[in-house]
């Protein structure tokens, strides 16, 4: 299975039709024209995988000159068809393939902009190739090129119908995925079939694994959930309070071994991307990328999503040079967040630095380049594939939010102040009852879920699997009223740090803060989850604080409960320490 970045395929060959020697010399330039910009957007789009995958301004320009050729190529096609399929014998393969690729550029454009919209577009060209059955023939060739790219151009659907949460339409390709592979196995004997089998076991796996909880319509059929930022979701700031900092930059890093995971996603990093983004509008519609100069004077574009890099398994160099590009790109009265799903490290040495001696969370543990190779670790010696606290120390030269959800995350709870810049780090619990430590790997992990959808988390814990659609909207409502009071006793607190206030103002910012203060109290006042280390903690620390111990935070968690019928696996006031 391809990366999340650009594929480069080998061009299957075209075939000049006979008919070009009985051409008119217009149908001829036709023709050349055709050849001319066929063969362009090839090397256009080829050369893509030589554009560095961090940065902002290397890429944009080239993205620019290769759709502006593929649209070209689309609108010819379409202008001159019957002279074409005449003079040309165009197949109604290469049709899609050049659908196929310009679905490409605009999925990669959204990985590159993290604007959803490019997605719409992606989905509109992918769906194009499905219901003109553009790749309908393509198992009557003697070889398995075509047939490889018809089972690439369903993942790639998939991938993007996921992101979009059309969930029926992943059911339907998944099923046309498997007939295909049933069939590219029963008509070519291939060397990757062993390979398309995991593909699909992957995709089911996940698909699987991301439906916690079934919200019923009247008539009993399922209703597909979003969890992108929309309006009502998020309380406002009260009039007059200050915005310092806003979220430009993300980076999120998936690394749990065992958790399942499709197209280089884990269910961690799928939740997490779309928590960071809002939900497109119709009015948003785009028909193309904009395009850039690549004038280093020119100023950064506003964006309604921070800009997100995704790294799933990277090895320690791979993650520094995907966080020093993000460091290096923040541009003034901005934030960097980096948000870290990996298993623990914890140090084998024993020792009181801080950024070094209690381990971390693991990264890729593969050997680059001339790294030597060691047999015996001295207990001096610190774990090297590992993200250490320490590490993170020269990017709190600028404003720094951290999202730490792994069994060692309680490493990085001090972070000391070094240049004066605010930094908040937000950490899962360390362990959990056996029975959710269990479904850690299955469901993903607890803490990013609540991050990711309060009321799903909250349901999974009460072992809820299915709410009709009016209790669930009433206790969504609910749920925005608890968010609701956080919200304004933080704004009221003369005493939480000041910190936490600085990063407040951004609305991605206030929505990750406001839902872990809920994750903290569900899990505190469940009565499942009894030790300390089954809680999420912060720094800068809010234990103890009046935000955690609001009296009317426990009463309106056990009043959601009341609604969801589970009261009695809640604590009562009384039993609260």
């Amino acid at each position: 299975m391809e990366s999340l970045e650009t594929s480069v395929e080998q061009p299957v060959s075209l075939t000049i039709s006979d008919g070009q020697q009985s051409a008119t010399e217009e149908e001829r330039k036709v023709v050349q024209e055709f050849s001319y910009l066929l063969e362009k957007s090839k090397q256009l789009f080829n050369g893509l995988r030589d554009l560095p995958q961090y940065g902002h301004k290397q890429w944009q320009s080239y993205f620019g000159r290769t759709f502006d050729v593929y649209t070209k190529l689309w609108k010819f096609q379409q202008q001159n068809r019957q002279t074409l399929d005449t003079h040309y014998g165009l197949k109604r393969w290469q049709i899609g393939e050049i659908a196929s690729k310009i679905g490409q550029l605009y999925y990669h454009y959204y990985l590159r902009t993290s604007e959803t919209n490019y997605l719409n577009e992606a989905f509109s060209f992918y769906s194009a190739i499905r219901s003109r059955a553009y790749y309908s023939k393509v198992n009557r060739e003697k070889g398995p090129e075509l047939m490889v790219k018809k089972l690439r151009y369903y993942a790639r659907l998939i991938v993007v119908c996921l992101l979009l949460r059309k969930l029926d339409h992943v059911k339907e390709l998944t099923k046309e995925l498997s007939k295909n592979v049933d069939e590219y196995k029963g008509h070519y004997d291939s060397e990757d079939q062993m390979e398309w089998a995991l593909v699909l076991g992957e995709i089911e796996a996940f698909t699987e694994a991301d439906n916690i909880i079934t919200v019923l319509d009247s008539n009993s059929r399922a209703v597909t959930l979003t969890y992108r930022l929309a309006s009502g979701v998020l309380p406002a700031l009260d009039t007059g309070s200050p915005v310092y900092l806003t979220l430009q930059e993300a980076l999120i890093v998936g690394n749990c071994q065992q958790q399942v995971k499709f197209s280089e996603l884990t269910l961690d990093m799928y939740r997490t991307l779309q928590t960071l983004e809002r939900e497109p509008t119709s009015s948003d519609h785009i028909t193309a990328p904009p395009h850039h100069n690549n004038d280093n004077n020119s100023k950064p574009l506003k964006r309604d999503n921070p800009h997100k890099y995704l790294l799933y398994k990277p090895t320690f160099s791979q993650f520094y040079t995907f966080l020093s590009a993000g460091f290096k790109e923040l541009p003034v009265n901005a934030a960097l967040l980096l948000y870290l799903s990996a298993d623990g490290s914890v140090s084998i040495g024993k020792g009181e630095d801080g950024a070094f001696d209690a381990g971390g969370v693991a990264t890729n543990n593969k050997r680059e380049g001339n790294e030597p190779q060691v047999t015996k670790r001295s207990n001096m010696l610190k774990e090297m594939h590992c993200i250490h606290p320490g590490d993170l120390y020269p990017f709190t030269r600028k404003p720094l939010f951290l999202v730490i959800d792994s069994p060692n995350s309680h490493a990085f709870k001090n972070f000391p102040n070094l240049f004066g810049q605010p930094v908040v780090c937000l950490m899962s619990p360390e362990s959990f009852p056996v029975t959710i430590q269990e479904q850690t790997t299955h469901k993903g992990n607890l803490f990013t879920m609540f991050l990711h959808s309060p009321l799903v988390a909250f349901c999974y814990i009460c072992d809820i699997a299915d709410v009709p659609i009016a209790l669930w909207e009433n206790c969504q409502a609910m749920v925005n009223k608890i968010l609701g009071e956080v919200a304004a006793g933080i704004s009221k607190s003369k005493t939480i740090d000041h910190a936490f206030m600085q990063f407040y103002g951004d609305e991605f910012l206030r929505l990750l803060i406001l839902r872990h203060v809920f994750c903290f109290a569900a899990l505190r006042y469940h009565r499942g989850f009894k030790d300390d280390s089954y809680y999420p903690q912060s720094h800068p620390d809010l234990r103890g604080h009046e935000i955690l111990e609001s009296k009317s935070l426990h009463k309106h968690t056990l009043e959601l409960a009341s609604m969801l019928d589970v009261r009695p696996l809640f604590l009562d006031v009384s039993e609260i320490d």
